[in-house]
């Protein structure tokens, strides 16, 4: 029976994506794990792999299609025996539309089914699995060889790990379930103020209706508050200076790393989330996920938007390695080549407007994230020590909590301690 490829979900928001390159043509043969297309998600490019071994009979979306929806066919495979008699090979045009329930079983659904009845597998039996599926059973350390598939032929879907693994998304849910968003003023409201022919109109791609949409939900459903810390940073710069010139030199003649404040900060953000461990949290309808480590996202611009990949377990980590890691999340990051898992959940994030001069802002928390720390600019500002006024650097950093997770008096805590890591930096080396 002809096998239905269709446009995975490469995350759990992507709703379409871009079918950006076909590493293969019809009549190509493939194999389970094979690369077979490109896919442009709002903020990356993935590879696809096939997951059935077989040969391509129909590429119903043509490459450089966009905007196909997610469970849509983007191709068809005939597995070992089978006619391509019975498949229209005739190339077609981008078919942007969902599948039909009569059609060709498909290769993977997002929702969960009933499983299939399976034999249970042998020792060094082949096991067989979607690449989303194997990924988050990496990820959560499942063995896939204990589940049952409810994909085509038993195949382990993306569906049966994460009910595995016990995160499973929530069912979809109706219209009247779902929180409403507010859409704000008309398209046709808008555009009525301004004078036909003094402007011009720029789409939204994918990402920016991302960012909206997101940042919307999150300003309307999550009850936040901020509290702002200002922050000496002699002493840090002072530190800085020197870590970076006892830099070792590569073999380009140029030193190896090169510290930033940002990278600092970083580092302060998961040693004060260590400190205060209930402050490590995101929040769910059920409990609060307290982690076990430090994941800090840190905002960076992309053309006409933004991302946050994310330095995993941060509290461990060198600052020479938080910045070797650092330049190169951003660069990837910049070139769209980040992995979703490099750049989705995380513990806190970090915005830097600094550079531009910024004194002080507020930013909004991106979920599951349940805080953010904003940072302005070091300013040489009046202050008072020893009872007398003197000359400092200041930096003003303000934090977003999410009250559901992180109380006021919790709040405070956090940012005692991140204060306290900035202006003795000493101890983020020991």
């Amino acid at each position: 029976m002809p096998i239905e490829i269709t446009m995975p979900a490469l995350s759990p928001t992507m709703e379409e994506g871009n079918l950006a390159k076909w590493h293969v043509k019809e009549g190509d043969s493939v194999s389970a794990g094979d690369i077979i297309a490109e896919i442009e998600t709002d903020k990356a490019t993935m590879e696809v792999e096939a997951v059935d071994e077989g040969t391509i009979a129909k590429i119903s979306v043509e490459e450089g299609a966009q905007g196909v929806k997610v469970n849509a066919v983007i191709a068809v495979l005939l597995e070992e025996g089978e006619d391509a008699g019975a498949v229209d090979t005739a190339p077609a045009k981008a078919d942007t539309s969902a599948p039909k329930a009569e059609e060709p079983k498909q290769v993977e659904v997002q929702a969960p089914t009933t499983p299939v009845a399976a034999a249970p597998k042998k020792d060094g039996e082949r096991v067989f699995a979607s690449p989303l599926a194997r990924r988050i059973a990496k990820q959560n350390g499942i063995d896939l060889s204990s589940i049952t598939g409810s994909g085509p032929h038993g195949r382990i879907i993306m569906a049966d790990v994460e009910g595995k693994s016990g995160s499973a998304a929530a069912p979809a849910s109706t219209s009247s379930q779902a929180p409403s968003i507010a859409t704000g003023v008309s398209d046709d409201k808008v555009l009525a103020f301004y004078e036909e022919g003094k402007y011009e109109t720029l789409p939204h791609d994918g990402m920016r209706r991302v960012i909206a949409s997101r940042l919307s939900e999150s300003n309307q459903t999550i009850p936040s508050y901020n509290l702002t810390m200002e922050c000496e940073l002699d002493a840090m710069l002072k530190l800085r200076s020197e870590i970076n010139a006892s830099a070792p030199m590569g073999d380009d003649e140029k030193p190896v790393f090169k510290i930033s404040v940002n990278d600092f900060i970083i580092k302060a953000m998961a040693l004060a989330l260590r400190d205060v461990p209930m402050a490590n949290a995101s929040w769910t309808s059920e409990a609060r996920i307290l982690h076990k480590h430090s994941d800090v996202g840190v905002a960076v611009a992309i053309p006409d938007g933004l991302i946050t990949p994310i330095v995993r377990e941060a509290e461990l980590k060198t600052l020479s390695a938080i910045s070797i890691e650092m330049k190169d999340l951003a660069k990837r990051a910049r070139d769209m080549k980040l992995a979703p898992s490099e750049f989705q959940g995380g513990s806190t994030a970090v915005s830097n407007l600094g550079m531009f001069g910024v004194a002080n802002f507020t930013s909004i928390i991106n979920p599951p994230q349940a805080s953010i720390i904003s940072i302005g600019a070091g300013e040489k500002r009046a202050v008072v020590k020893d009872r007398a006024l003197a000359v400092a650097t200041v930096m003003t950093a303000t934090f977003a909590f999410d009250h559901r997770v992180i109380d006021g008096a919790l709040g405070g805590q956090l940012g005692v301690a991140f204060k306290k890591y900035i202006e003795n930096p000493m101890g983020m080396l020991v």
